[in-house]
Protein backbone atom coordinates (compact mmCIF):
# COMPACT_ATOMS: atom_id res chain seq x y z
CA UNK A 1 0.00 0.00 0.00
CA UNK A 2 1.58 3.57 -0.40
CA UNK A 3 1.84 6.17 2.05
CA UNK A 4 -1.29 8.04 0.38
CA UNK A 5 -3.24 5.01 0.50
CA UNK A 6 -2.19 4.12 4.08
CA UNK A 7 -3.08 8.06 5.49
CA UNK A 8 -6.70 7.51 3.60
CA UNK A 9 -7.22 4.74 5.34
CA UNK A 10 -5.87 6.05 8.98
CA UNK A 11 -7.99 8.95 8.69
CA UNK A 12 -11.06 6.56 7.56
CA UNK A 13 -10.27 4.67 10.90
CA UNK A 14 -10.05 8.50 12.69
CA UNK A 15 -13.40 9.11 11.26
CA UNK A 16 -15.23 5.90 12.06
CA UNK A 17 -15.17 6.19 16.09
CA UNK A 18 -17.51 8.95 15.60
CA UNK A 19 -20.01 6.78 12.98
CA UNK A 20 -22.93 5.94 14.75
CA UNK A 21 -22.30 1.88 14.07
CA UNK A 22 -19.23 2.22 16.51
CA UNK A 23 -20.92 4.45 19.42
CA UNK A 24 -23.61 2.39 19.95
CA UNK A 25 -20.91 -0.20 21.12
CA UNK A 26 -19.39 2.56 23.94
CA UNK A 27 -22.15 2.11 26.88
CA UNK A 28 -21.11 -2.19 26.00
CA UNK A 29 -17.21 -1.26 26.25
CA UNK A 30 -17.85 0.76 29.83
CA UNK A 31 -19.41 -2.01 31.40
CA UNK A 32 -17.07 -4.73 30.11
CA UNK A 33 -14.06 -2.53 32.03
CA UNK A 34 -16.36 -1.98 35.09
CA UNK A 35 -17.08 -6.02 35.43
CA UNK A 36 -14.97 -8.04 33.87
CA UNK A 37 -11.73 -5.08 34.36
CA UNK A 38 -8.99 -4.60 31.65
CA UNK A 39 -9.99 -7.76 29.92
CA UNK A 40 -13.42 -7.56 29.22
CA UNK A 41 -12.41 -4.56 27.55
CA UNK A 42 -10.55 -6.35 24.87
CA UNK A 43 -12.59 -8.97 24.23
CA UNK A 44 -15.65 -6.76 23.66
CA UNK A 45 -13.14 -4.41 21.85
CA UNK A 46 -12.15 -7.28 19.49
CA UNK A 47 -16.19 -7.50 19.00
CA UNK A 48 -16.58 -4.07 17.62
CA UNK A 49 -12.95 -3.96 15.57
CA UNK A 50 -14.88 -5.72 12.24
CA UNK A 51 -17.75 -3.20 12.76
CA UNK A 52 -15.13 -0.16 12.50
CA UNK A 53 -13.28 -1.54 9.42
CA UNK A 54 -16.27 -2.47 7.68
CA UNK A 55 -17.62 0.70 8.02
CA UNK A 56 -14.38 2.36 6.81
CA UNK A 57 -14.63 0.42 3.35
CA UNK A 58 -16.57 2.63 0.29
CA UNK A 59 -19.08 0.65 -1.05
CA UNK A 60 -17.77 -1.00 -4.60
CA UNK A 61 -19.30 0.62 -7.49
CA UNK A 62 -20.86 -1.51 -9.98
CA UNK A 63 -19.62 -1.43 -13.86
CA UNK A 64 -22.06 -0.19 -15.76
CA UNK A 65 -23.20 -2.79 -18.77
CA UNK A 66 -22.17 -1.60 -21.99
CA UNK A 67 -25.02 -0.93 -24.29
CA UNK A 68 -24.42 -2.29 -27.97
CA UNK A 69 -26.25 -0.69 -30.53
CA UNK A 70 -29.25 -2.25 -32.25
CA UNK A 71 -30.22 -1.90 -35.91
CA UNK A 72 -33.09 1.07 -36.09
CA UNK A 73 -35.24 -1.17 -38.47
CA UNK A 74 -35.43 -4.57 -36.95
CA UNK A 75 -34.25 -3.23 -33.02
CA UNK A 76 -31.94 -6.33 -32.97
CA UNK A 77 -28.37 -6.13 -32.27
CA UNK A 78 -25.64 -5.36 -34.58
CA UNK A 79 -23.09 -7.70 -35.77
CA UNK A 80 -20.73 -6.79 -32.70
CA UNK A 81 -22.70 -8.83 -30.14
CA UNK A 82 -23.05 -11.78 -32.90
CA UNK A 83 -19.10 -12.15 -32.71
CA UNK A 84 -18.71 -11.26 -28.98
CA UNK A 85 -21.21 -14.44 -27.92
CA UNK A 86 -19.22 -16.53 -30.71
CA UNK A 87 -16.04 -15.52 -28.71
CA UNK A 88 -17.61 -16.56 -25.55
CA UNK A 89 -18.20 -19.60 -26.63
CA UNK A 90 -14.99 -20.75 -27.83
CA UNK A 91 -13.28 -19.52 -24.94
CA UNK A 92 -16.01 -21.49 -22.58
CA UNK A 93 -15.63 -24.22 -24.92
CA UNK A 94 -12.47 -26.38 -23.16
CA UNK A 95 -13.98 -25.81 -19.78
CA UNK A 96 -17.92 -26.91 -20.54
CA UNK A 97 -17.33 -29.24 -23.17
CA UNK A 98 -19.47 -27.60 -25.17
CA UNK A 99 -19.75 -26.43 -28.68
CA UNK A 100 -21.50 -23.52 -31.19
CA UNK A 101 -22.36 -22.80 -34.66
CA UNK A 102 -23.35 -19.45 -36.76
CA UNK A 103 -25.84 -19.01 -39.21
CA UNK A 104 -26.51 -16.69 -41.50
CA UNK A 105 -30.00 -16.15 -43.11
CA UNK A 106 -31.19 -13.88 -45.96
CA UNK A 107 -34.04 -12.62 -48.12
CA UNK A 108 -33.58 -13.63 -51.04
CA UNK A 109 -34.23 -10.99 -54.61
CA UNK A 110 -34.57 -8.19 -51.91
CA UNK A 111 -33.96 -5.37 -54.94
CA UNK A 112 -37.07 -7.22 -56.50
CA UNK A 113 -38.99 -6.70 -53.51
CA UNK A 114 -38.38 -2.61 -53.32
CA UNK A 115 -38.94 -2.46 -57.03
CA UNK A 116 -42.10 -4.08 -56.96
CA UNK A 117 -43.41 -2.67 -53.50
CA UNK A 118 -40.80 0.02 -52.90
CA UNK A 119 -38.75 0.18 -49.95
CA UNK A 120 -41.80 0.17 -47.49
CA UNK A 121 -42.17 -3.40 -48.35
CA UNK A 122 -38.64 -4.40 -48.07
CA UNK A 123 -38.46 -2.89 -44.49
CA UNK A 124 -42.17 -4.53 -43.43
CA UNK A 125 -39.88 -7.87 -44.53
CA UNK A 126 -37.00 -7.61 -42.73
CA UNK A 127 -38.90 -6.85 -38.98
CA UNK A 128 -40.95 -9.72 -39.97
CA UNK A 129 -38.69 -11.63 -40.62
CA UNK A 130 -36.53 -10.68 -37.22
CA UNK A 131 -39.54 -11.36 -35.02
CA UNK A 132 -40.07 -15.03 -36.70
CA UNK A 133 -36.07 -15.90 -36.76
CA UNK A 134 -36.21 -14.58 -33.00
CA UNK A 135 -39.81 -17.02 -32.46
CA UNK A 136 -38.06 -20.37 -33.79
CA UNK A 137 -35.23 -19.94 -32.03
CA UNK A 138 -34.32 -20.60 -27.88
CA UNK A 139 -33.96 -17.85 -25.37
CA UNK A 140 -30.24 -18.39 -25.39
CA UNK A 141 -29.45 -17.77 -28.58
CA UNK A 142 -28.52 -14.53 -30.47
CA UNK A 143 -29.96 -13.17 -33.77
CA UNK A 144 -28.50 -10.12 -34.94
CA UNK A 145 -28.65 -7.64 -37.89
CA UNK A 146 -26.09 -8.05 -40.74
CA UNK A 147 -25.49 -5.95 -43.76
CA UNK A 148 -28.43 -5.73 -46.31
CA UNK A 149 -31.13 -8.19 -45.65
CA UNK A 150 -29.43 -10.76 -43.61
CA UNK A 151 -29.51 -11.58 -40.56
CA UNK A 152 -26.73 -13.77 -38.13
CA UNK A 153 -27.83 -16.62 -35.59
CA UNK A 154 -24.89 -16.94 -32.92
CA UNK A 155 -26.26 -20.58 -31.37
CA UNK A 156 -25.86 -21.01 -27.77
CA UNK A 157 -23.54 -23.23 -26.44
CA UNK A 158 -24.63 -26.73 -26.86
CA UNK A 159 -23.53 -30.65 -26.13
CA UNK A 160 -24.06 -31.48 -29.84
CA UNK A 161 -24.23 -29.16 -33.21
CA UNK A 162 -23.08 -31.48 -35.72
CA UNK A 163 -24.13 -31.02 -39.32
CA UNK A 164 -27.63 -33.09 -39.48
CA UNK A 165 -28.68 -30.97 -36.62
CA UNK A 166 -27.81 -27.63 -37.75
CA UNK A 167 -29.33 -28.58 -41.07
CA UNK A 168 -32.97 -29.12 -39.33
CA UNK A 169 -32.50 -25.90 -37.86
CA UNK A 170 -31.63 -24.38 -40.90
CA UNK A 171 -34.50 -25.80 -42.25
CA UNK A 172 -36.58 -24.74 -39.63
CA UNK A 173 -35.63 -20.84 -40.03
CA UNK A 174 -36.22 -20.98 -43.51
CA UNK A 175 -40.08 -22.61 -42.68
CA UNK A 176 -41.18 -19.48 -40.14
CA UNK A 177 -39.75 -16.79 -42.20
CA UNK A 178 -40.80 -17.92 -45.25
CA UNK A 179 -44.72 -18.00 -43.85
CA UNK A 180 -46.90 -15.63 -46.49
CA UNK A 181 -46.36 -12.18 -45.50
CA UNK A 182 -48.88 -9.27 -46.23
CA UNK A 183 -48.01 -6.19 -48.02
CA UNK A 184 -50.30 -3.93 -49.64
CA UNK A 185 -53.30 -5.88 -49.60
CA UNK A 186 -50.85 -8.30 -51.47
CA UNK A 187 -49.25 -11.64 -50.49
CA UNK A 188 -45.62 -12.36 -51.25
CA UNK A 189 -43.51 -15.33 -50.46
CA UNK A 190 -40.42 -14.32 -48.99
CA UNK A 191 -37.63 -16.98 -50.17
CA UNK A 192 -34.60 -17.14 -47.41
CA UNK A 193 -31.52 -19.19 -48.21
CA UNK A 194 -29.24 -20.31 -45.27
CA UNK A 195 -25.76 -20.68 -44.71
CA UNK A 196 -23.46 -21.82 -41.93
CA UNK A 197 -20.81 -22.62 -39.81
CA UNK A 198 -20.21 -25.40 -37.33
CA UNK A 199 -17.44 -24.56 -34.39
CA UNK A 200 -15.38 -27.72 -35.74
CA UNK A 201 -15.19 -25.91 -39.47
CA UNK A 202 -14.30 -22.58 -38.68
CA UNK A 203 -11.54 -21.73 -39.96
CA UNK A 204 -10.19 -19.94 -36.68
CA UNK A 205 -11.51 -19.84 -32.96
CA UNK A 206 -12.99 -16.68 -32.90
CA UNK A 207 -16.23 -14.94 -33.93
CA UNK A 208 -14.73 -12.56 -36.83
CA UNK A 209 -13.53 -15.98 -38.18
CA UNK A 210 -16.52 -18.16 -38.17
CA UNK A 211 -19.08 -15.18 -38.49
CA UNK A 212 -17.29 -14.89 -41.97
CA UNK A 213 -17.38 -18.38 -43.06
CA UNK A 214 -21.07 -18.45 -42.51
CA UNK A 215 -21.63 -15.47 -44.92
CA UNK A 216 -19.34 -17.45 -47.47
CA UNK A 217 -21.52 -20.31 -47.33
CA UNK A 218 -24.57 -17.63 -47.47
CA UNK A 219 -23.41 -16.45 -51.04
CA UNK A 220 -22.70 -20.04 -51.89
CA UNK A 221 -26.56 -20.85 -51.36
CA UNK A 222 -28.10 -17.81 -52.80
CA UNK A 223 -25.73 -18.49 -55.36
CA UNK A 224 -27.32 -21.73 -55.51
CA UNK A 225 -30.75 -20.58 -54.89
CA UNK A 226 -33.61 -19.28 -54.17
CA UNK A 227 -34.20 -20.85 -50.58
CA UNK A 228 -30.92 -22.70 -50.35
CA UNK A 229 -28.87 -23.80 -47.59
CA UNK A 230 -25.55 -24.21 -47.71
CA UNK A 231 -22.63 -25.19 -45.48
CA UNK A 232 -18.80 -24.34 -45.05
CA UNK A 233 -16.43 -26.44 -46.16
CA UNK A 234 -12.99 -26.58 -47.30
CA UNK A 235 -14.90 -27.11 -50.75
CA UNK A 236 -17.34 -24.05 -50.71
CA UNK A 237 -13.85 -21.95 -49.32
CA UNK A 238 -11.98 -23.58 -52.59
CA UNK A 239 -14.68 -22.59 -54.73
CA UNK A 240 -15.39 -19.35 -53.95
CA UNK A 241 -11.99 -18.66 -54.23
CA UNK A 242 -11.52 -20.01 -57.46
CA UNK A 243 -14.97 -17.91 -58.81
CA UNK A 244 -12.57 -15.15 -57.59
CA UNK A 245 -9.78 -15.89 -59.66
CA UNK A 246 -12.45 -16.26 -62.73
CA UNK A 247 -12.75 -12.12 -62.39
CA UNK A 248 -9.17 -11.77 -63.69
CA UNK A 249 -9.71 -14.44 -66.58
CA UNK A 250 -13.42 -13.15 -67.69
CA UNK A 251 -12.88 -10.73 -70.66
CA UNK A 252 -9.67 -12.75 -72.18
CA UNK A 253 -11.60 -16.05 -71.89
CA UNK A 254 -14.81 -13.88 -73.47
CA UNK A 255 -12.55 -12.61 -76.31
CA UNK A 256 -10.64 -15.71 -76.74
CA UNK A 257 -13.35 -18.01 -77.86
CA UNK A 258 -13.25 -19.98 -74.70
CA UNK A 259 -17.26 -18.92 -73.65
CA UNK A 260 -19.55 -19.90 -76.40
CA UNK A 261 -23.58 -20.89 -76.55
CA UNK A 262 -23.75 -24.79 -76.13
CA UNK A 263 -27.43 -25.44 -77.70
CA UNK A 264 -30.19 -27.64 -76.11
CA UNK A 265 -33.07 -28.39 -78.34
CA UNK A 266 -36.72 -28.47 -78.08
CA UNK A 267 -39.19 -30.74 -79.37
CA UNK A 268 -43.03 -29.98 -80.07
CA UNK A 269 -45.12 -32.35 -78.52
CA UNK A 270 -47.68 -32.21 -81.10
CA UNK A 271 -45.27 -33.67 -84.23
CA UNK A 272 -42.11 -34.82 -82.33
CA UNK A 273 -39.39 -32.21 -83.99
CA UNK A 274 -37.51 -29.98 -83.06
CA UNK A 275 -38.88 -26.49 -82.75
CA UNK A 276 -36.01 -24.86 -81.71
CA UNK A 277 -32.95 -24.91 -79.42
CA UNK A 278 -31.45 -22.65 -76.45
CA UNK A 279 -28.62 -21.01 -76.81
CA UNK A 280 -26.68 -21.72 -72.82
CA UNK A 281 -23.26 -19.92 -72.44
CA UNK A 282 -20.41 -22.07 -71.59
CA UNK A 283 -16.88 -21.38 -70.51
CA UNK A 284 -14.40 -24.00 -71.77
CA UNK A 285 -11.85 -23.11 -68.43
CA UNK A 286 -8.25 -24.86 -69.36
CA UNK A 287 -8.32 -25.46 -66.00
CA UNK A 288 -10.90 -26.32 -64.56
CA UNK A 289 -13.22 -27.95 -67.84
CA UNK A 290 -16.61 -26.79 -68.54
CA UNK A 291 -18.36 -24.27 -66.62
CA UNK A 292 -22.04 -23.75 -66.44
CA UNK A 293 -23.37 -19.94 -66.16
CA UNK A 294 -23.83 -20.26 -62.77
CA UNK A 295 -19.69 -19.86 -62.21
CA UNK A 296 -19.23 -17.14 -64.27
CA UNK A 297 -22.17 -15.20 -65.13
CA UNK A 298 -21.47 -12.86 -61.51
CA UNK A 299 -17.72 -12.15 -63.19
CA UNK A 300 -19.35 -11.20 -66.30
CA UNK A 301 -21.67 -8.82 -64.54
CA UNK A 302 -19.27 -7.43 -62.21
CA UNK A 303 -17.02 -6.18 -64.82
CA UNK A 304 -19.20 -4.68 -67.39
CA UNK A 305 -19.63 -7.37 -69.84
CA UNK A 306 -22.98 -8.61 -70.24
CA UNK A 307 -23.36 -6.67 -73.38
CA UNK A 308 -20.37 -8.39 -74.62
CA UNK A 309 -21.52 -11.85 -74.32
CA UNK A 310 -24.94 -11.01 -75.40
CA UNK A 311 -23.27 -10.26 -78.74
CA UNK A 312 -21.09 -13.11 -78.38
CA UNK A 313 -23.90 -15.73 -77.68
CA UNK A 314 -26.11 -14.24 -80.59
CA UNK A 315 -23.40 -14.23 -83.17
CA UNK A 316 -22.47 -18.33 -82.90
CA UNK A 317 -26.61 -18.50 -82.33
CA UNK A 318 -26.77 -17.17 -86.10
CA UNK A 319 -24.33 -18.52 -87.34
CA UNK A 320 -25.73 -22.03 -86.13
CA UNK A 321 -28.92 -20.48 -87.60
CA UNK A 322 -27.26 -20.64 -90.98
CA UNK A 323 -25.30 -23.75 -91.05
CA UNK A 324 -27.99 -25.83 -90.13
CA UNK A 325 -29.69 -24.42 -93.26
CA UNK A 326 -27.05 -25.10 -95.55
CA UNK A 327 -26.61 -28.54 -93.97
CA UNK A 328 -30.44 -28.97 -94.83
CA UNK A 329 -31.92 -29.90 -91.43
CA UNK A 330 -34.93 -27.32 -89.92
CA UNK A 331 -34.44 -25.49 -87.42
CA UNK A 332 -37.12 -23.03 -86.69
CA UNK A 333 -35.22 -20.71 -83.98
CA UNK A 334 -33.20 -20.31 -81.90
CA UNK A 335 -33.79 -18.78 -78.25
CA UNK A 336 -31.76 -16.44 -76.23
CA UNK A 337 -31.57 -15.11 -72.91
CA UNK A 338 -31.67 -11.76 -72.04
CA UNK A 339 -30.75 -9.94 -68.67
CA UNK A 340 -33.26 -7.12 -66.85
CA UNK A 341 -29.55 -5.07 -67.67
CA UNK A 342 -29.67 -5.82 -71.23
CA UNK A 343 -33.58 -5.09 -71.72
CA UNK A 344 -33.01 -1.32 -70.02
CA UNK A 345 -30.88 -0.59 -72.62
CA UNK A 346 -33.09 1.50 -75.12
CA UNK A 347 -31.19 0.49 -78.46
CA UNK A 348 -31.91 -3.03 -78.47
CA UNK A 349 -34.26 -3.59 -80.45
CA UNK A 350 -31.83 -1.30 -83.07
CA UNK A 351 -29.06 -3.91 -82.06
CA UNK A 352 -31.05 -6.93 -82.75
CA UNK A 353 -33.00 -5.42 -86.11
CA UNK A 354 -29.02 -4.99 -87.28
CA UNK A 355 -27.76 -8.39 -86.13
CA UNK A 356 -30.42 -10.42 -88.19
CA UNK A 357 -30.26 -7.98 -91.50
CA UNK A 358 -26.59 -9.28 -91.12
CA UNK A 359 -27.23 -12.70 -91.13
CA UNK A 360 -29.97 -12.59 -93.25
CA UNK A 361 -32.34 -14.56 -91.04
CA UNK A 362 -36.26 -13.08 -90.71
CA UNK A 363 -37.41 -12.03 -86.83
CA UNK A 364 -39.15 -14.84 -86.07
CA UNK A 365 -35.87 -17.39 -85.91
CA UNK A 366 -35.05 -15.49 -82.87
CA UNK A 367 -36.66 -16.03 -79.45
CA UNK A 368 -36.51 -13.21 -76.52
CA UNK A 369 -36.30 -15.58 -72.84
CA UNK A 370 -37.61 -12.71 -70.60
CA UNK A 371 -37.63 -14.00 -66.88
CA UNK A 372 -41.04 -14.01 -65.86
CA UNK A 373 -39.34 -11.72 -62.07
CA UNK A 374 -38.65 -9.19 -65.32
CA UNK A 375 -42.40 -9.58 -66.26
CA UNK A 376 -43.47 -9.32 -62.92
CA UNK A 377 -42.10 -5.65 -61.80
CA UNK A 378 -43.20 -4.20 -65.35
CA UNK A 379 -42.28 -0.66 -63.60
CA UNK A 380 -39.89 -0.10 -66.01
CA UNK A 381 -40.53 1.93 -69.35
CA UNK A 382 -37.90 1.27 -71.17
CA UNK A 383 -38.09 -2.58 -70.64
CA UNK A 384 -41.78 -2.68 -71.85
CA UNK A 385 -41.31 -0.30 -74.72
CA UNK A 386 -38.15 -2.84 -75.87
CA UNK A 387 -40.26 -6.01 -75.56
CA UNK A 388 -43.15 -4.75 -77.61
CA UNK A 389 -40.61 -3.36 -79.97
CA UNK A 390 -38.96 -6.61 -80.71
CA UNK A 391 -42.40 -8.56 -81.05
CA UNK A 392 -43.47 -5.84 -83.59
CA UNK A 393 -40.22 -6.93 -85.59
CA UNK A 394 -41.52 -10.24 -85.05
CA UNK A 395 -39.28 -12.24 -82.66
CA UNK A 396 -40.87 -14.42 -80.63
CA UNK A 397 -40.90 -13.75 -76.58
CA UNK A 398 -40.70 -16.26 -74.22
CA UNK A 399 -42.07 -16.31 -70.56
CA UNK A 400 -38.56 -18.48 -68.64
CA UNK A 401 -38.94 -19.81 -65.43
CA UNK A 402 -43.00 -19.44 -65.00
CA UNK A 403 -44.41 -19.87 -62.08
CA UNK A 404 -41.79 -18.45 -60.08
CA UNK A 405 -42.00 -14.68 -60.41
CA UNK A 406 -45.37 -13.67 -59.86
CA UNK A 407 -46.47 -12.43 -63.06
CA UNK A 408 -50.14 -10.89 -63.48
CA UNK A 409 -52.07 -11.73 -66.05
CA UNK A 410 -51.96 -8.32 -67.45
CA UNK A 411 -48.31 -8.41 -67.46
CA UNK A 412 -48.11 -11.03 -69.89
CA UNK A 413 -50.30 -9.25 -72.28
CA UNK A 414 -48.53 -6.39 -71.93
CA UNK A 415 -45.38 -7.55 -72.91
CA UNK A 416 -47.07 -9.62 -75.99
CA UNK A 417 -45.80 -13.04 -74.46
CA UNK A 418 -46.17 -15.60 -77.18
CA UNK A 419 -44.98 -18.49 -74.88
CA UNK A 420 -44.52 -19.68 -71.47
CA UNK A 421 -41.96 -21.58 -70.18
CA UNK A 422 -42.85 -24.03 -67.42
CA UNK A 423 -40.39 -24.04 -64.49
CA UNK A 424 -38.89 -27.07 -63.38
CA UNK A 425 -39.91 -27.03 -60.30
CA UNK A 426 -43.51 -27.86 -61.58
CA UNK A 427 -42.23 -30.83 -64.02
CA UNK A 428 -40.30 -32.91 -61.47
CA UNK A 429 -42.77 -36.10 -60.99
CA UNK A 430 -45.25 -34.44 -62.92
CA UNK A 431 -45.69 -38.55 -63.97
CA UNK A 432 -46.06 -39.59 -60.73
CA UNK A 433 -47.14 -37.07 -58.44
CA UNK A 434 -50.74 -35.83 -58.51
CA UNK A 435 -50.36 -32.38 -56.91
CA UNK A 436 -47.68 -31.75 -59.99
CA UNK A 437 -50.49 -32.86 -62.78
CA UNK A 438 -53.30 -30.65 -61.23
CA UNK A 439 -50.61 -27.57 -60.99
CA UNK A 440 -49.64 -27.83 -64.70
CA UNK A 441 -53.19 -28.51 -65.79
CA UNK A 442 -53.71 -25.53 -64.55
CA UNK A 443 -51.08 -23.62 -65.80
CA UNK A 444 -51.72 -25.14 -69.48
CA UNK A 445 -55.36 -24.13 -69.11
CA UNK A 446 -55.10 -20.67 -68.70
CA UNK A 447 -52.70 -20.72 -71.56
CA UNK A 448 -54.56 -22.07 -73.72
CA UNK A 449 -58.02 -19.35 -72.43
CA UNK A 450 -54.84 -16.83 -73.11
CA UNK A 451 -53.80 -18.15 -76.72
CA UNK A 452 -50.36 -18.82 -76.00
CA UNK A 453 -48.02 -21.95 -76.52
CA UNK A 454 -46.09 -23.54 -73.59
CA UNK A 455 -43.07 -25.06 -73.16
CA UNK A 456 -42.07 -27.42 -70.37
CA UNK A 457 -38.23 -26.95 -69.22
CA UNK A 458 -36.39 -29.55 -67.27
CA UNK A 459 -37.92 -32.93 -68.82
CA UNK A 460 -35.71 -35.43 -67.49
CA UNK A 461 -37.53 -38.93 -67.92
CA UNK A 462 -39.80 -40.69 -70.55
CA UNK A 463 -42.50 -40.81 -67.99
CA UNK A 464 -42.44 -36.68 -67.47
CA UNK A 465 -42.39 -36.33 -71.16
CA UNK A 466 -45.46 -38.89 -72.20
CA UNK A 467 -47.69 -36.75 -69.19
CA UNK A 468 -46.98 -33.40 -70.62
CA UNK A 469 -47.89 -34.45 -73.71
CA UNK A 470 -51.22 -35.89 -72.56
CA UNK A 471 -51.69 -32.98 -70.25
CA UNK A 472 -51.52 -30.87 -73.72
CA UNK A 473 -48.23 -28.95 -73.46
CA UNK A 474 -46.69 -27.85 -76.39
CA UNK A 475 -43.22 -27.99 -76.45
CA UNK A 476 -40.87 -29.68 -73.84
CA UNK A 477 -37.10 -29.59 -72.91
CA UNK A 478 -34.58 -31.10 -70.60
CA UNK A 479 -31.79 -33.40 -70.18
CA UNK A 480 -34.15 -37.14 -70.89
CA UNK A 481 -34.40 -34.77 -74.72
CA UNK A 482 -30.32 -34.04 -74.36
CA UNK A 483 -28.05 -31.94 -73.08
CA UNK A 484 -26.78 -28.95 -73.62
CA UNK A 485 -24.11 -29.28 -76.52
CA UNK A 486 -21.78 -27.42 -78.88
CA UNK A 487 -22.53 -26.93 -81.94
CA UNK A 488 -20.28 -29.46 -83.51
CA UNK A 489 -22.45 -32.53 -81.87
CA UNK A 490 -26.11 -30.52 -82.88
CA UNK A 491 -25.77 -31.69 -86.57
CA UNK A 492 -25.23 -35.62 -85.90
CA UNK A 493 -27.61 -35.22 -83.44
CA UNK A 494 -30.46 -33.97 -85.73
CA UNK A 495 -29.43 -36.35 -88.18
CA UNK A 496 -30.01 -39.01 -85.69
CA UNK A 497 -33.71 -37.70 -84.37
CA UNK A 498 -34.93 -37.06 -87.59
CA UNK A 499 -34.27 -40.75 -88.58
CA UNK A 500 -35.86 -41.84 -85.08
CA UNK A 501 -38.76 -39.39 -85.83
CA UNK A 502 -39.35 -41.54 -89.23
CA UNK A 503 -38.98 -45.03 -87.78
CA UNK A 504 -41.46 -44.32 -84.20
CA UNK A 505 -44.61 -42.32 -84.22
CA UNK A 506 -44.84 -39.38 -82.13
CA UNK A 507 -45.69 -38.54 -78.70
CA UNK A 508 -47.66 -36.27 -79.20
CA UNK A 509 -51.33 -35.50 -78.64
CA UNK A 510 -53.98 -37.33 -81.07
CA UNK A 511 -55.12 -33.93 -83.19
CA UNK A 512 -58.73 -34.72 -84.26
Amino acid sequence: MSDGNARREIAGGRFALFRPEFLVFLPALALALLWYGPGGLALASACALPTVYLSTRQPTQKTPAIELPRDGVTDLPLRAAAIAALDAAFAAAPNTGRTTACLVAGIDEADDLVRKFGEGALTQALQRTAERLSAALRGADLVVRLDGARFGVALAPVRRADLESVIQLAARLQSAAEAPLSIDAATVYLRISVGFCLANRSPGPSGVAILSAAESAMDEAQRCGPGAIRAFSAEVQAAIAARALLQDEVEDALEDGMILPYFQPQLSNDTGAVSGFEALARWMHPKRGLLPPSEFLHAIETAGLSSRLSEVVLFHSFSALKAWDRAGLKVPAVAVNFSREELRNPKLPEKLKWELDRFDLEPERLVVEVLESVVAESANDVIVRNIAALAQLGCGIDLDDFGTGHASIASIRRFDVDRIKIDRSFVTRVDTDKGQQEMVAAILSMAERLGLATLAEGVETIGEHAMLAQLGCSHVQGFGIARPMPFEGTIGWLERHRTKLQATPSVGRRTG
